[in-house]
């Protein structure tokens, strides 16, 4: 059950993360005002403690006095106990693993927004690729290649590191719906004492997380463009 949420809980925030952190850094270099501002303001999370956040992101997740159900009731839609309902407990802690991770993405992607060479986009031009979507298909996306293969890599690493938010907001609960692989580690280990356990956890954990790099860097280097 634990692999199998960690499993899920990387699917939905690998690419949530990219591509919300694409996004953002797309429309912070096409805007010049404010745009160190914005740059700073979407880092923040990364900088910040999660263990604090999780608090605060249980607060604003709390089923009656929370900011999220709030403002659910305030559009007429009912709220719902987010980290107690096992349909939305894992979904709750995606979803704020994308808004951790996202920044660190953006930061990122307009390092290499920045990379790519004016003289590309003006051939596009020539070459009647003068549209947003048409620079960003065959200019932009494929020079952001190398960035995307490291990116997708380290959220993907970072997904399977989650940990803080499950121990604060919901300890693997309600009925092991939000476990995780390293929660489970850890109860194991250290809540009841079940060290050779743990021990084979730790292995089996390393051993996914080096076949996980290697299988992604393989096959997403097939469809890098270098320059």
């Amino acid at each position: 059950k634990a692999l199998s949420n960690t499993l899920i809980y990387a699917a939905i925030v690998v690419p949530g993360t990219v591509l919300l952190g694409l996004v953002v850094a797309l429309l912070i270099e096409a805007s010049p005002g404010l745009r160190s501002f914005y740059r700073a303001a979407h880092f923040l999370p990364v900088m910040s403690t999660m263990s604090a956040m999780a608090i605060v992101w249980g607060t604003m997740l709390h089923p009656t006095i929370g900011l999220v159900n709030r403002t659910l009731g305030a559009i007429g839609i009912p709220g719902v106990n987010w980290l107690r309902d096992e349909r939305t407990a894992l979904l709750a802690l995606a979803v704020i693993g994308i808004w951790q991770g996202f920044g660190f993405a953006m930061v990122l992607f307009v390092s290499g927004l920045k990379a790519v060479p004016q003289q590309l986009y003006d051939a596009a031009a020539v070459d009647g690729a003068d549209g947003v979507l048409d620079r960003l298909r065959f200019v932009t996306l494929p020079m952001l290649g190398p960035v995307t293969m490291f990116v997708v890599i380290l959220t993907a690493k970072r997904s399977f590191e989650v940990f803080d938010s499950v121990r604060v907001l919901t300890q693997g609960g309600p009925n092991y719906a939000s476990e995780v692989l390293l929660h489970r580690l850890y109860t194991e280990s250290f809540d009841f004492l079940h060290m050779g356990y743990g021990a084979a956890l730790t292995v089996v954990y390393l051993a996914i997380i080096v076949l996980l790099t290697l299988t992604q860097a393989r096959l997403l280097e097939r469809r890098v463009h270098y320059s």
